[in-house]
């Protein structure tokens, strides 16, 4: 797989359940995911091969930096394992739904190597914005 690409809109049902998108679920389903809050706006669904360095990554920073174990503390204490039922669904449960302002629709990102979960309308206000910045950085990769 090359990675995640795209996105796309689902419906969350009244129970939390949302539909992963097909070209998401494809190769990963057997492998189940990471559900974390990292960003402020959005959910990170990690498949488990993309989750195990960032975890032995964590684990290094903590026996680097001690200080940093009540924050990573915090990051995974709200982080859970999912994986998709038969009808290819994932349950988002209501305190991770409630922190991202996810409501009826869920806007799934492709993020190279995660799945970010927006809801739709704080997603186009944070990527609308100009960034002259990041507009001379992408033109040198795309030159």
């Amino acid at each position: 797989m090359s990675g995640y690409l795209g996105s796309f809109v689902h419906q969350v049902d009244a129970k939390g359940r949302v539909a992963l998108p097909a070209s998401f679920r494809r190769g990963s389903e057997s492998e189940g995911f990471i559900l974390i809050q990292v960003h402020e706006d959005a959910l990170s669904l990690l498949p488990h091969s993309s989750w195990r360095p960032i975890e032995e990554e964590l684990r290094e920073l903590v026996r680097k930096q001690p200080q940093s174990r009540a924050r990573i503390l915090g990051l995974t204490a709200s982080a859970l394992e999912v994986s998709t039922d038969k009808q290819g669904r994932i349950l988002i449960p209501d305190r991770m739904r409630e922190l991202v302002g996810l409501g009826r629709e869920a806007l799934f990102v492709g993020a190279l190597n995660k799945i970010e979960i927006w809801a739709p309308d704080r997603f186009e206000e944070k990527t609308r914005a100009p960034d002259t910045k990041f507009d001379r950085f992408i033109e040198s990769i795309f030159a």
